[in-house]
């Protein structure tokens, strides 16, 4: 298999799943704080 057609048939599924993930972290970490300020709001 030539190797310019199999990295341009498989590498932008790849981009764009590593862009997704980055992402979904990013939005993971901003949920997680907000979870920790409502609890430390709640215990006040």
């Amino acid at each position: 298999m030539d190797w310019v057609s199999m990295i341009s048939q498989v590498g932008f599924p790849i981009l764009i799943t590593f862009y997704l993930l980055n992402r979904m972290e990013t939005k993971i970490d901003q949920l997680s704080q907000s979870i920790n300020d409502l609890t430390l709001s709640l215990k006040q």
